[in-house]
């Protein structure tokens, strides 16, 4: 062991062999990646490299809560219906194709703040799609496109929120653990929003240039709530019931309280619990919190708190200094940046979990970036975002895969669509996370260079 890792304590050495274990199991092996992470956190604290205490503390973690949370409010939203009816609500205004992509676009967008998880949010997505599939079912390159564009834009808009995707919530923890950063709700938003509304409506447009012929394009729509509603399986139309009424309500507060947490300084986690309690209550909820706790992915929490723990190791123990030692530290920062972001774009081939690929790669981001003078919060969240690009395959992300596996009857993309779309589109994500890093982040007060920060 000391041979392979020259320099090394012994807690360096043990957590840089779990490290490397634990990402051949993830790319390697059909294992669930919760149980390959229980595995490294278990193995790190029984040999003393952490604590037990560093491990279980992981899961009372604020951001783990506010995932917690969040899932119980989305919960109460999806049983009122009151998404479909809001995208239904917009979409019907569309009179011409592009106006129909851009419109679903940023219908999924909003979805962002209301569902965490891109998962949940093709899930939700999905019956909305097959209403448009019904009305549409004349013009089935349209249908196609569709198809295509909801995973799209669930995963690339997934950056907008803190709460859009686990992988979030990990980079803020390794942020906190490796570089004393703490990235709150409203940061995380004013970062990652613009960053959002760009690549989605990016993407749509290079959907619709890919998937559809001129002839496509120019053809009309003609999309009314009523024709819609017809092939939903919840209203859309009519006024809002009262189940609906106060689900829009508590969650218009949430959102508001989220985004104003310098007035009032409760924290996001705190605020979402309140929600959740509001959400699940037997006179002003719309859901039990029985049933809403069964739409909680507690493998994924358990996933993250592993995670989390391996981080501290990497980073207590020296291990992820060591990794990065051997990196030149004396190039421009827009050539680290280039690296990091060309890397995290092309990880999804070999780790299909997003989650996964955060796990491995911001904790030896944040070092690396220390190491060379770069800010590493505009190296985690650059990361992080690259990451977001999972189109190549079917099995690439779970939204992807849901679309490519709709009902009988109803048309969707092949791996071929996939991959003529992932040939403009991995570019095109990728440039686009690059100017935000280096021009737009420096702007809203995130600079490139370490040094720079006030």
């Amino acid at each position: 062991m000391p041979s392979l890792f020259p320099g090394l304590g012994a807690d360096a050495r043990f957590t840089l062999t779990v490290f490397v274990l634990a990402t051949v199991a993830w790319i390697a092996t059909s294992v669930d990646d919760t149980y390959i992470a229980l595995g490294a956190g278990l193995a790190l604290t029984a040999t003393g490299v952490i604590s037990s205490r560093t491990l279980f503390a992981t899961l009372g973690d604020e951001t783990v809560w506010l995932l917690i949370c969040a899932f119980v409010l989305a919960a109460a939203v999806t049983r009122t219906g009151l998404a479909g009816r809001a995208a239904a609500f917009l979409v019907s205004g569309a009179r011409t194709v592009r106006q129909l992509v851009h419109l679903a676009t940023a219908a999924l967008l909003v979805t962002s703040f209301a569902v965490p998880a891109t998962s949940g949010r093709a899930a939700l997505a999905l019956p909305v799609f097959l209403a448009l599939a019904k009305v549409l079912e004349d013009r089935r390159r349209l249908v196609v496109m569709l198809a295509l564009l909801f995973p799209t834009v669930v995963l690339l808009s997934a950056v907008a929120t803190l709460i859009g995707a686990g992988a979030h919530l990990i980079t803020v923890s390794v942020l906190w653990e490796q570089a004393g950063r703490r990235l709150g709700f409203v940061e995380w938003l004013l970062l990652g929003l613009p960053l959002a509304v760009v690549s989605s409506h990016l993407a749509a447009e290079a959907v619709l240039l890919t998937m559809t012929s001129r002839a496509d394009r120019r053809a009309p729509v003609d999309l009314t709530p009523a024709a819609i509603e017809e092939h939903s399986p919840t209203p859309v139309t009519g006024p809002l019931t009262t189940a609906e009424a106060r689900c829009a309500l508590l969650l218009a507060t949430v959102v508001v309280l989220w985004c104003s947490e310098p007035l009032h300084r409760v924290p996001p986690a705190v605020v979402a619990l309140i929600g959740a309690v509001v959400a699940a209550s037997p006179a002003l909820g719309t859901v039990r919190l029985k049933e809403a706790l069964r739409t909680v992915p507690w493998p994924l929490l358990l996933f993250m708190a592993a995670t989390m723990a391996m981080g501290v190791a990497l980073a207590d123990s020296g291990a992820a200094a060591w990794l990065v030692a051997g990196l030149p530290a004396d190039g421009p920062p827009w050539l680290f940046l280039t690296v990091v972001v060309l890397v995290s774009t092309a990880a999804h081939l070999a780790l299909q979990s997003r989650s996964a690929r955060s796990s491995v790669l911001v904790p030896l981001v944040v070092a690396a970036a220390v190491a060379a003078g770069v800010n590493p919060v505009t190296a985690a969240l650059a990361s992080t975002a690259a990451a977001g690009f999972c189109h190549t395959l079917p099995a690439s992300a779970k939204p992807v895969a849901l679309f490519a596996d709709v009902p009988a009857g109803v048309p969707t993309y092949t791996p071929r669509d996939l991959l003529r779309l992932s040939a403009v589109l991995a570019p095109l994500t990728a440039g686009v996370v690059l100017l935000f890093a280096l021009t737009v982040w420096p702007l809203l007060g995130v600079p490139v260079l370490l040094e720079a920060q006030p």
